[in-house]
C-alpha cells in the first residue's frame, strides 16, 4: 500500500510540474476593444503596410524654382546630381560663353522647331537639344555626324532624310526637326521616360539599353554613364536656364521679343 500510495503522489508532483512548464511557457495575449481608439489605430497600422516614400526623385510642384527637363524633375536634393547641374550651368554661363550666340541662334529658329516639335507630341525642351549638340553650327563632327540634330548618314536615311549624290537634308531645318522628333518619339516608346530618350539620343538606344540590364538601373540620375551622356541631361537643363532666365547667369540685358499667340523669348544682347 505503502508503495502504491508514493507512486500515485510522484505521479501527480509531476503533473503539476509540468503544468507549471506550460503556463510559463506560454505568452499572454491582450484582448482590446475595438471601441477604444487606441486599440483601432492599433489594429488599422497592423493591416496596413505604409507605401514606400523615395525623396531621391520627387515631383516638382513649381518649374521655376525647380530644375526639370520635359516635366520629369532631377534630384536635386542629391549632392552628386547639383554638383553635376551646377558645373554645366558654370559651363554655359556669360561668363564662360563671353557671347550671346546661343540665345541669338535660339530666337531664330526655335520658332520654326517648336510647333513641329508639338505637332508630333514632343516636349518642348527637347528644342534645347541643338544647341547642346552643335551650337546651332552646322558642322561636321569627326564621327561624321552633321547638322544642327547631329545625325549620322544612317540615322538620318532611317528616319527619311536624303543623304548622298550632292544632297544631304540633315542641314534643312525642317526636314531634320521631323526626322528628330520621329526618332525621339521612338525612343521614348523604348524607355518609356523622356529623360532616357534624350540620353538615348546621344549615346544610342543599344548602348542605353545595355546599360540599363547591367546596372539593373533604369534612372537616369543613378546611372554610371560614359562622361558625354552622363553630362547630356545635365547640359540640357542648364541650357534650358539659361535661356529661360538669362538675367540670372549673367547675361545681364535682354529684350523680351514677341512670338506668336502671346508667347514670348528672352533674348539676351550682351
Amino acid at each position: 500500500m505503502t508503495k502504491r500510495h508514493l507512486i500515485t503522489c510522484s505521479v501527480i508532483v509531476l503533473l503539476v510540474i509540468i503544468s507549471v512548464f506550460n503556463i510559463c511557457g506560454t505568452k499572454a495575449v491582450p484582448t482590446t476593444s475595438m471601441n477604444n481608439p487606441k486599440a483601432s489605430v492599433i489594429a488599422k497600422k497592423a493591416t496596413e503596410s505604409a507605401p514606400r516614400i523615395t525623396t531621391f526623385i520627387y515631383k516638382s510642384p513649381d518649374a521655376d524654382e525647380d530644375y526639370s527637363f520635359a516635366n520629369e524633375a532631377m534630384p536635386t536634393r542629391n549632392k552628386s546630381v547639383t554638383r553635376k547641374l551646377m558645373l554645366s550651368i558654370k559651363k554655359h554661363s556669360f561668363k564662360c560663353v563671353q557671347s550671346n550666340i546661343l540665345h541669338s541662334k535660339a530666337d531664330k529658329w526655335f520658332p520654326i522647331i517648336e510647333p513641329i516639335l508639338k505637332a508630333y507630341g514632343i516636349p518642348d525642351d527637347f528644342k534645347y537639344i541643338p544647341l547642346v549638340e552643335s551650337g546651332f553650327c552646322e558642322s561636321t563632327s569627326p564621327k561624321g555626324a552633321r547638322g544642327i540634330w547631329q545625325f549620322m548618314p544612317g540615322t538620318a536615311r532611317t528616319y527619311g532624310l536624303k543623304v548622298g549624290h550632292g544632297v544631304d537634308e540633315r542641314m534643312n531645318l525642317t526636314k531634320s526637326t521631323v526626322a528628330a522628333c520621329k526618332y525621339i518619339k521612338e525612343l521614348y516608346g523604348l524607355f518609356n521616360s523622356w529623360t532616357l530618350a534624350a540620353a538615348a539620343y546621344n549615346n544610342g538606344e543599344i548602348k542605353l539599353e545595355k546599360a540599363i540590364n547591367r546596372q539593373n538601373e533604369d534612372n537616369y540620375f543613378r546611372m554610371h554613364l560614359n562622361r558625354e551622356t552622363g553630362a547630356y541631361v545635365y547640359n540640357l537643363i542648364a541650357m534650358k536656364a539659361i535661356i529661360t532666365q538669362p538675367k540670372k547667369y549673367g547675361y545681364d540685358y535682354y529684350a523680351v521679343k514677341d512670338l506668336s499667340a502671346g508667347s514670348f523669348e528672352l533674348l539676351a544682347v550682351n
